[in-house]
């Protein structure tokens, strides 16, 4: 199955669930769906930094500090910010990542707007990224992701949640020590 045709959940401006549909369906109808971010810290803190592949159906081959992604109809936010993580990581094994917030985004006519879950998680694996998903990876402290804020191409979806993640204090995942 294609990404267009995974099956997503529809939700209402509230975040209940109004039906069903084919992501490319959502996506070019406009209708609210469900996401998540998660930030991906390693052990010494750093965060995971990646430019998407060009195949992607939104926002290809721009830089974005969150994996992440849809989520699928009838499952979790919790179920689905594991599974991303893992996946466009390649890693299993990771602890559950940790709800910080969720927000209504906007994509201003891209595809439509989809609440956003934001999670937080440390990864101590080795990781081996989706290469279907990640075209480049690195881990960069938060002075090195700040500088490369107004030089490379960002999701703007994850730059919402990074701004957000700021306001809210930035999160719980620390390193260890």
């Amino acid at each position: 199955m294609s990404a267009a045709e995974e099956i997503l959940d529809v939700v209402d401006e509230h975040d209940r669930v109004i039906g069903q549909a084919p992501r490319g369906e959502v996506y070019a109808r406009g209708l609210i769906h469900r996401c998540v971010f998660i930030r991906v810290r390693d052990a010494e803190g750093r965060i995971f930094v990646h430019r998407r592949t060009p195949t992607k159906l939104v926002f290809p081959s721009m830089y974005d500090m969150f994996v992440g992604g849809v989520v699928g109809a009838g499952e979790s936010y919790d179920e689905a910010a594991l599974r991303e993580a893992e996946e466009e990581l390649g890693v299993r094994g990771l602890p559950r990542p940790e709800p910080v917030l969720t927000f209504l985004y906007d994509s201003a006519g891209v595809a439509g707007k989809w609440w956003s879950a934001v999670y937080e998680v440390r990864c101590d694996l080795p990781v081996n990224p989706q290469v279907e998903e990640v075209a480049w990876h690195s881990f960069l402290t938060e002075e090195e992701l700040a500088a490369r804020l107004g030089e490379w191409a960002w999701v703007p979806d994850g730059l919402a949640a990074y701004e957000r993640l700021r306001e809210h204090g930035g999160g719980g995942v620390r390193p260890a020590g």
